[in-house]
């Protein structure tokens, strides 16, 4: 991986913070889950010809979701839309794919993957990357609202800086990593979810 300026990396970390209090805004009702399609219907759905273009992902019996891009200016920016997710451009930028949505939304489903789930990454043209969920770190934020925040560790208490916890997600060998919020008291944006899906050899 090729060495960033600190004027970047501190980019890379302000867009992450604005990702993780996005996540939490625009508060709408949780709606009914759809029935997960089988695969090849699913690659149908999203198909748009183009081979570098990433379009859909999958994990059977658990999640089929098309993937809309960010705005090239908005790092912050995360779908209000129920159906579809988002790709975190910061994550692409490093190499790796990240996908982001609001947990009372498509990031609902987040939280039923589990280690060994097999997910399935569909490009425009069709062809699929096939990734393993190895990974599930779960942080409170210690204060929610501040692109400053520390996190805590909810499986170890130990404390995180903002940056070196999109360092520990976003950076390293190529991976996926699903972003959403934990809700906990009330507060939407309490903690952070993270999966990390490695690829299949």
């Amino acid at each position: 991986m090729t060495s960033i300026s600190q004027t970047t990396h501190t980019k890379y970390t302000f867009a992450v913070l604005m990702a993780f209090v996005m996540l939490a805004v625009n508060i709408m009702p949780a709606l009914a889950k759809e029935p997960v399609p089988t695969l090849d219907v699913f690659i149908k759905s999203v198909n748009n010809g183009d081979a570098k273009m990433l379009r859909g992902v999958y994990v059977q019996d658990v999640l089929a979701y098309p993937i809309v891009q960010q705005p090239a200016s908005s790092a912050g920016f995360v779908s209000t839309d129920s159906t579809v997710v988002t790709q975190f451009n910061m994550a692409t930028q490093m190499g790796n794919v990240g996908l982001l949505a609001h947990n009372y939304l498509a990031g609902k489903t987040f939280k039923s993957l589990a280690v060994g789930h097999v997910v399935v990454l569909v490009y425009g043209d069709g062809h699929t990357e096939k990734f393993a969920v190895t990974h599930i770190y779960q942080y409170q934020a210690l204060d929610p609202y501040s692109q400053t925040s520390k996190f805590k560790d909810l499986s170890t208490n130990t404390t995180i800086t903002a940056d070196a916890l999109f360092g520990l997600v976003y950076r390293g060998n190529r991976h996926v990593t699903f972003q959403t919020c934990i809700e906990q008291g009330g507060s939407l944006s309490w903690g952070r979810l993270f999966v990390i899906a490695e690829p299949v050899k």
